[in-house]
């Protein structure tokens, strides 16, 4: 019997020991994304743009600030808001008191001929049952909500501004890494070329129909573009690193970046502004900031004005705990009150915190001011800039299908023996530069069309 329960417990140890690498991948599955997961099974994972940005939202320390604060700023207003109506409470005690040895009348004042040694007391024994409602009128709890509300949409402003900073930057490194992995693949594919043409001239100069110093040229030619090839891919490497840092618990984790082949269009410039008007976060933000000094301005003044004060208490306050007492006399009741407070005189102090509000609301229409101001000179340029980087796209691409075509029919012209291996060289620097221009000229517009939809507030 003894050997079957060591047997058995044995089996269990070692039945938990097998569940625990699985309950370790289960723990790890369960906090890592879906992206993560398909990563660790070994497969790249595919990222477009849209969920290179949900990725950073959930990730990024700056935004998520942002939105913590934009959420404690919303329980705010709830809280303000709870203290525009009245409170309840239940209140519950019970005395007892030392006699003085000194005689009373019996009856609802105490229920012996005893009086208690403390004269603040009603009885010997008292007890308190009550259900008390209380409430404040004044301009300040008013004044305290519209600035929880103010405090909210500005919080919201922020935390807007938050996320679409996030997106510009994601965007940028998006395609920034997009353009690396390219350059990277035109930078194998120049190595290659160099690599072809040094054979090139070794035939010819075995052939002797070119000179060696051909061949020595073709060779350093060969040597540049290998190193050119190890630096785009340690430049690629760091960009998908970069990017990797906002995305992933791993930044090594290895992706494969979609995006459309084609750049989406350009909205018009009247479309721009509209949205701007209506959706830009910093202009909202400076709106807001302007409320809640307005706020600040009616909390201030209205600490100058009376306030009305209510309470009611509905229960007992007997020296028995029950409805009833001796001789029929009902304990339980209520009782009201109504308080008036008048502010009189307080050594100036309330009129210098209206002056002080009234200071800071001033600042807080220069800022919407200078928000609005800036905002147009950003549109203006942001614009610009698109619009010239849009226009660019299609040279960019004519110039690059203009040296490939200039690359070939150089290199034809040298089989030949019509054209110079300084020329061949020329050619194939052209076809490289080009390459390399198109892919920064893609990332330039999509920044700048990312910072345009910062500005108008429609990313």
């Amino acid at each position: 019997m003894r050997r079957c329960g060591h047997a058995l417990l044995a089996s269990a140890t070692v039945f938990l020991f097998l569940l625990l690498p699985a309950f370790a991948a289960y723990a790890q599955g369960q906090a890592s994304t879906a992206f993560a997961d398909s990563s660790t099974a070994g497969k790249p994972v595919v990222v477009t743009l849209d969920d290179a940005i949900r990725l950073a939202e959930a990730s990024e320390p700056a935004f998520a600030a942002a939105a913590a604060t934009s959420r404690s700023a919303d329980l705010d207003r709830s809280i303000a808001r709870s203290g525009l109506f009245p409170n309840v409470s239940y209140y519950n005690q019970g005395l007892y008191t030392e006699p003085n040895g000194a005689h009373g009348q019996v009856g609802q004042v105490s229920d012996t001929a005893d009086l208690p040694k403390f004269i603040a007391n009603n009885g010997v024994r008292e007890y308190f049952s009550q259900a008390i409602v209380n409430e404040t009128l004044g301009m300040v709890p008013i004044a305290g909500m519209r600035r929880a509300d103010a405090s909210a949409a500005m919080a919201s402003a922020e935390r807007e501004i938050a996320r679409r900073g996030l997106v510009a930057a994601v965007t940028r490194l998006f395609y920034g890494s997009l353009a690396a992995d390219h350059k990277l693949i035109v930078a194998g594919q120049a190595s290659q070329e160099a690599a072809d043409f040094t054979r090139l001239t070794t035939e010819r100069e075995q052939a002797r129909e070119a000179a060696h110093a051909d061949v020595v040229k073709a060779q350093l030619v060969e040597q540049q573009r290998d190193r050119d090839l190890e630096d785009a891919r340690v430049a690629a490497e760091k960009a998908h690193l970069e990017l990797g840092v906002l995305l992933f618990s791993d930044p090594r984790t290895p992706c494969t970046l979609i995006a459309p082949e084609s750049a989406p269009a350009l909205a018009s410039k009247e479309d721009v502004e509209q949205a701007a008007v209506r959706n830009n976060p910093e202009l909202k933000s400076a709106l807001a900031s302007l409320a809640v000094s307005n706020a600040d301005v009616q909390a201030a003044w209205g600490a100058l004005l009376p306030n009305v004060g209510l309470n009611v208490t509905y229960g007992i306050d007997a020296p028995q705990f029950a409805a009833n007492g001796p001789d029929g006399v009902r304990n339980l009741g209520y009782s009201a009150s109504l308080t008036v407070n008048i502010p009189v005189w307080d050594w100036l102090a309330s009129e210098n915190k209206v002056k002080q509000s009234q200071i800071r609301r001033d600042a807080a229409q220069v800022a919407l001011t200078n928000t609005q101001r800036r905002l147009i000179a950003q549109l203006e340029e942001a614009y610009s800039e698109a619009q010239a980087t849009r226009d660019q796209l299609a040279s960019l691409d004519q110039s690059v299908s203009t040296a490939a075509e200039s690359l070939r029919l150089t290199k034809l012209r040298y089989t030949g023996g019509e054209a110079t291996v300084l020329e061949v060289v020329d050619a194939e620097n052209t076809y490289v530069s080009a390459e390399n221009a198109r892919e920064d000229g893609r990332v330039r517009y999509e920044t700048a069309r990312a910072v345009l939809q910062t500005i108008a507030g429609t990313m």
